[in-house]
């Protein structure tokens, strides 16, 4: 089941929760990102797809101020957040859950979790939360007292995804959940992903399956050496025949 079938997309409003505004990054001399313009408009579910290098996790990095912008103007909730330092990102409700899953090794399954939660002063409702995530990933309740260096790669991504709903995002950016997973294992996580969108959760997924992406997002824009090529409803791009051909293993 996809996003789509659960609900129709949003409708537009004046002003988008997420704003990129001609946004580039550079490193040394090199422009990873030329000019972006990206929106997220309150309650979709957003897919940026494209092949390795485009500049797709450069992109969300300089979203959450991870990286230094070389030019434009990244706006969230209605406000220049350009520059901003990532952890006042997470007090405004922007959390990303990033490639390589970034968690703690030596912590055990809840001390990761409760790292999500270090700007919340609400203990009762962390606990729930907490709990409501060992529902939806019921492998990590059994493990809860492990060390989360010792998890499998999906595992540790569900420890990543948790940490980051404990945060209560208003936004989540996810970048490439799906990566090094084995399919049963990308399919529990496309449906936590489903699950947390149809609770009204923004969401803007950078992913290289570029077909699971577009089955499960609303819009969905196409990355290629750090500009935007594509863009426009997610079935009309996974039905475009230059998306089909270059992301889709089709001729």
């Amino acid at each position: 089941m996809s996003v789509q079938s659960q609900k129709q997309p949003p409708a537009s409003t004046a002003q988008p929760l997420l704003a990129l505004r001609g946004l580039q990054v550079a490193y040394g001399g090199i422009r990873a990102v030329r000019g972006v313009d990206l929106t997220v408009g309150e309650g979709e579910l957003v897919c940026l797809i494209g092949a390795n290098g485009a500049g797709k996790s450069t992109t969300l990095r300089a979203i959450c101020g991870l990286v230094p912008v070389a030019g434009g103007e990244v706006h969230y909730a209605g406000q220049a957040i350009t520059g901003t330092a990532s952890f006042e990102l997470v007090r405004k409700g922007l959390v990303m859950v990033p490639e390589g899953r970034g968690i703690f090794g030596q912590l055990t399954i809840e001390e990761n979790l409760a790292m999500g939660a270090y700007t919340r002063r609400d203990p009762a409702q962390i606990r729930r939360d907490t709990e409501r995530v060992f529902s939806l990933f019921p492998r990590l309740a059994e493990r809860r007292k492990q060390s989360a260096g010792t998890l499998s790669g999906g595992e540790q991504q569900m420890v990543a995804m948790g940490r980051a709903m404990i945060a209560r995002p208003r936004l989540l950016l996810l970048d490439e959940p799906s990566m090094g997973l084995a399919p049963l294992m990308v399919e529990k996580v496309f449906e936590v992903v489903r699950t947390i969108a149809s609770e009204g959760v923004t969401i803007l997924l950078i992913e290289q399956n570029a077909k699971l992406a577009l089955e499960n997002s609303h819009r969905g824009y196409v990355m290629e050496s750090g500009e935007l090529i594509l863009q426009g409803p997610a079935q009309q791009l996974l039905h475009d025949p230059k998306v089909r051909e270059a992301y889709l293993g089709e001729i």
